[in-house]
């Protein structure tokens, strides 16, 4: 009987090109579902646009100031920390190092855009602040094993979640959803390029 393969040595049999098609695959399934729960849920798609709302002085507040908080402790927490408790399995790192600062921006985006629409735009509308908050950190499975990454999401979802139950507006939890993915993703991209003799992080 073969011996059962470990995640670390599955990701690794994994091509970055094989990573991010599957990010891309795994977001598409999420937009797509939060287009057809919204279908089912709401009385029309004008009742979920009614959710973005263009308040510059309230997305500052409640979306990049908690986005900024977050990365902060991340950060902080990653020169504390032993590595082995912010090792994801490296895929972070193979999907976000060899993009350009373009390609960045939109992964981050697309990830922010489609989990919010799905998770604080329809299951938190619908169902709750616990559920959402809950079921989004949960679809980050490959973090459970890991407790430090796990009770971080955790704190990242439930705090988007509360930014949302205080505003009621998409536009909050999407600018710090994205914040958060882009700046963490360019800490990669930049930790990458200085230990490999360069910092370009310029669209190729």
């Amino acid at each position: 009987m073969k011996k059962q393969l470990n995640q670390a040595e599955l990701i690794k049999k994994i091509t970055d090109k094989d990573l991010l098609l599957n990010l891309y695959f795994s977001q598409g399934i999420i937009l797509f579902l939060a287009f057809v729960s919204s279908y089912f849920l709401f009385r029309d798609f004008g009742q979920w646009l009614e959710q973005l709302h263009w308040h510059p002085e309230e997305i500052f507040t409640y979306g990049v100031l908690p986005a900024l908080l977050i990365v902060s402790i991340d950060l902080l927490l990653m020169r504390l920390l032993p590595k082995a408790y912010y090792d994801d399995g490296g895929i972070n790192e193979r999907i976000f190092q060899n993009q350009g600062l373009l390609h960045i921006l939109f992964i981050t985006f697309l990830v922010a855009l489609s989990e919010e629409m799905l998770f604080r735009g329809v299951i938190q509308h619908e169902f709750g602040y616990i559920i959402a908050s809950v079921t989004f950190a949960l679809i980050h499975f490959r973090y459970l094993t890991k407790p430090v990454l796990f009770v971080s999401i955790l704190f990242i979802s439930f705090l988007i979640g509360y930014m949302y139950e205080m505003t009621q507006n998409l536009f909050v939890t999407i600018v710090a959803h994205f914040l958060v993915d882009f700046l963490l993703a360019l800490f990669i991209k930049v930790k990458w390029g200085m230990n490999h003799g360069h910092t370009e992080t310029e669209p190729k």
